[in-house]
């Protein structure tokens, strides 16, 4: 199965020419999951794009495994065998999405082989969800629909087997200012766009490091939040007064702090040196950007996962669909095989020695939720 999903590319982009459907891997879970018992509901997120929801067993409140079916581009040039087949070699499986995270949904297959039908006393929910890797529709589009699909939840990211109860939110926002441009010899020609962008630049600075000094959670490797100025341009030639310039910026915020908020400080920040300066800001999110998710450590799906993996809960900077998941009501941990190192960047792996614990781990999840 993890070789075929591997065959099978699913790019998600945002770049159009190297965005691709994710429908031939939803079509293969699809028929695995049916041949299996499960009942199928495949759902049209956008355009090509789909969302698998495979059910088995009667009632309610069981047990969701979740994965998403994209993967980021490569640059195949840079591996050392064709991302898109399957190749093992050094105890380890290599290929686009073999640890993030085409894997794991096929773990969970397998590991819900182990029991019959009438086993299940409440539901086993394998969901494959459509474009984590860029808007993350697919799971919007879930919590939009604001069903229930099941009581506890594992999301099969690749944590080193070890669980994830709590991620930081990110944003990434456009933040352009607009003045005019004029002859250089003389400022009062025009309202030039940068030194507004220098002005915003030092308040977004000492905004930072108020933010740093107010908001810690030491169970993060950083536990402060985060803001990272990413690109900016502005201007065309010395001898003009800088028109336009823009910067871009990803923002990492704690558990508790609200994405909205933070978009709105970042705007109003922007906007009152644009009346300072008598000219014009302009936003765009970059990315419609992800809450911080958190699920108690006193949780019964966190607390059981720590004691099948032998690892306390963890805290990490990546994000991942859970805060979707936990707007549906979901008590939700992310765990899986493989480690978040190897994702998005050439010669992918997982270590073959996690696939039968991560099976064996996944059989005891659906035999506590959803058989007893």
């Amino acid at each position: 199965m993890i070789a075929r999903l591997i065959e099978t590319p699913s790019i998600s982009c945002a770049r159009p020419e190297l965005d691709m459907s994710n429908e031939g891997v939803i079509d293969l879970l699809a028929n695995w999951c049916e041949s299996a018992g499960f009942s199928i509901n495949k759902q049209n997120v956008s355009t090509g794009k789909y969302n698998l929801i495979a059910t088995i067993g009667q009632g309610s409140d069981g047990l969701i495994l979740s994965g998403h079916t994209d993967t980021v581009p490569c640059n195949e040039e840079h591996w050392n065998s064709d991302p898109f087949k399957m190749n093992e070699r050094d105890n380890r499986l290599f290929g686009l999405g073999s640890c993030d995270m085409k894997s794991f949904i096929a773990l969970a297959i397998s590991a819900s082989q182990a029991f019959t039908t009438d086993q299940y006393k409440k539901p086993l929910t394998i969901i494959a969800t459509a474009d984590e890797e860029t808007t993350m529709s697919g799971a919007r589009l879930l919590a939009k629909n604001g069903n229930r699909l099941g009581k506890y939840c594992v999301i099969g990211e690749p944590t080193d087997m070890r669980p994830v109860r709590e991620h930081k939110g990110i944003i990434m926002e456009s933040v352009r200012f607009i003045g005019s441009s004029g002859h250089s010899s003389n400022p009062d020609l025009g309202n030039n766009a940068m030194e507004a962008m220098h002005d915003f630049i030092g308040r977004l600075m000492l905004y930072r490091k108020n933010l740093k000094h107010r908001h810690n959670n030491p169970a993060f490797e950083i536990s402060y939040p985060t803001l990272n100025l990413g690109h900016i341009h502005g201007g065309d030639n010395a001898n003009r007064i800088c028109g336009e310039c823009e910067l871009h910026i990803d923002f990492r915020f704690l558990p508790g702090m609200k994405l909205e908020d933070m978009r709105y400080q970042i705007r109003e920040i922007a906007q009152s040196v644009a009346i300072k300066r008598e000219l014009n800001v302009d936003f765009e999110a970059l990315f419609m950007g992800i809450p911080a998710m958190q699920t108690d450590s006193s949780s019964e799906i966190n607390q059981y996962l720590e004691l099948l993996s032998q690892h306390k809960g963890q805290s990490v900077a990546f994000g991942t669909e859970a805060p979707f998941y936990n707007d549906m009501g979901c008590e939700t941990v992310v765990f899986g095989p493989g480690s978040i190192n190897q994702a998005h960047q050439p010669d992918e792996f997982l270590p073959v020695e996690q696939i039968q614990p991560t099976i064996k781990i996944l059989q005891n999840l659906i035999q506590k939720f959803c058989c007893t």
